[in-house]
């Protein structure tokens, strides 16, 4: 029994280091920017392999230099009360759970398809560090690193991160790539309907750019860059302050 416990304290202690690799990256990144994501590295290497040039686009944009409108519809779309939360929405990870215990009854043998539920925070900790397969030991992980982007960086903080690594399109990642490649413009400089259908692409980015994406792309982007125009004023780009209980 010995040699079990010994491999039991060698995952211990792998997992441990694991999430204090984890920890000392967010914590630079209060002042750094990301040089890359987990899914952009794993994108780059496959449409590039070992090739030097390279169709990936990547250009950071700081937080106040991207358009209130684009914020406002990525929060619509993805995440709308994101400034609110701390980092997780049970009652969505319920639904979730619900859901893919629904598709396990039913005899699925795909274990990747399994629904998120995920806020803006998750999505971001899956990007920056995870790969994009989906199981439950991944979503614990998950659900750990987004613990320590909450407790670690500020929420303006985080969306800027997220704004500027999620993907927009095949090759195409962050808003100031994004806002160059669809509309010739800055970030800065985006209207309410380029927000919009910029925001309805997120679910499925390779579709938006590229049409033999859309085969497995279960989504009308018209349709849902209406909802996202119809609601984008109602949602709020900063922390409600918390009231003392001792205040009158």
């Amino acid at each position: 029994m010995r040699w079990l416990a010994y491999f039991v304290k060698c995952l211990l202690c792998g997992f441990l280091a694991m999430q204090v690799y984890f920890a000392i990256q967010i914590i630079l990144w209060i002042g750094l920017d990301p040089s890359s994501t987990a899914f952009q590295r794993a994108e780059r290497w496959r449409l590039c392999s070992w090739h030097w040039s390279c169709p990936v686009q990547s250009k950071w944009t700081p937080y106040d230099k991207i358009s209130n409108n684009l914020k406002r519809a990525v929060m619509v779309s993805e995440d709308d009360i994101f400034f609110q939360h701390k980092g997780v929405r049970v009652e969505d990870m319920q639904k979730a759970w619900e859901k893919n215990q629904q598709k396990t009854q039913a005899g699925s043998k795909s274990k990747t398809s399994l629904r998120g539920g995920s806020t803006i925070t998750q999505q971001l900790a899956k990007n920056l560090f995870l790969s994009s397969e989906q199981n439950y030991f991944r979503k614990g992980q998950e659900l750990v690193i987004t613990g320590l982007l909450e407790l670690t960086l500020s929420k303006q903080r985080l969306y800027e991160i997220y704004l500027n690594s999620v993907e927009w399109g095949e090759g195409i990642f962050g808003i100031g790539s994004a806002a160059q490649h669809y509309y010739a413009t800055s970030p800065a400089l985006l209207d309410r309907e380029q927000a919009a259908a910029l925001a309805s692409a997120l679910p499925a980015p390779k579709c938006f750019d590229k049409a033999q994406y859309c085969r497995r792309a279960n989504i009308h982007f018209p349709t849902r860059q209406d909802f996202i125009l119809e609601y984008m004023d109602r949602v709020v780009l900063v922390p409600i302050p918390t009231t003392s209980k001792s205040t009158k």
